[in-house]
């Protein structure tokens, strides 16, 4: 769990990779207006990641290979029992080892120990790799939420998983 300055800027750094990385590989039939990962919207939230991830409701993860951060991940409360994680990051030096899904079993248990019995998030559909992580990981597909803007259904997914029965 990120607590330091230095944790919470490192985290900080992984999402500006993830944020250039997601624009190097956005499709370029996709659109571009109202997106969530526009860069001066994106930089506002990296400010708030702590008040937006604090504890006891919230949490960010950061994991490291050789000393060096390579992988994050943000959660905090959707609804009542229910996490919502977000920033789900590995940059290129930590793929291949395994971070991802160790960074999500890490999350999973201490969103448990936080008290919450489901997990929900929402991607882009052309993040395949990550798609089949967490199937793989025990998610499933549900709709969109009521209020979710049309013209972004066709590009985004969401997925839920039961925690705690």
């Amino acid at each position: 769990m990120a607590a330091t300055d230095t944790e919470i800027g490192q985290a900080r750094d992984l999402c500006r990779q993830w944020l250039d990385w997601h624009w190097k590989n956005y499709p370029a039939d996709w659109p571009t207006e109202g997106n969530p990962m526009d860069p001066e919207r994106f930089e506002a939230i990296l400010d708030d990641l702590p008040s937006l991830h604090s504890r006891p409701s919230g949490g960010i993860l950061v994991a490291s290979l050789d000393d060096h951060p390579v992988g994050c991940v943000m959660y905090n409360e959707a609804s009542s029992g229910v996490a919502e994680f977000n920033r789900m990051f590995v940059n290129e030096n930590g793929r291949g080892y395994g971070i991802g899904r160790r960074l999500l079993e890490h999350m999973f248990e201490q969103i448990i120990q936080d008290g919450y019995k489901m997990v929900i998030f929402s991607s882009a559909n052309f993040l395949t790799h990550a798609k089949a992580m967490y199937e793989g990981a025990g998610f499933s597909a549900i709709p969109h939420p009521d209020g979710f803007p049309n013209q972004w259904r066709p590009y985004v997914y969401f997925m839920e998983r039961t925690l705690v029965d």
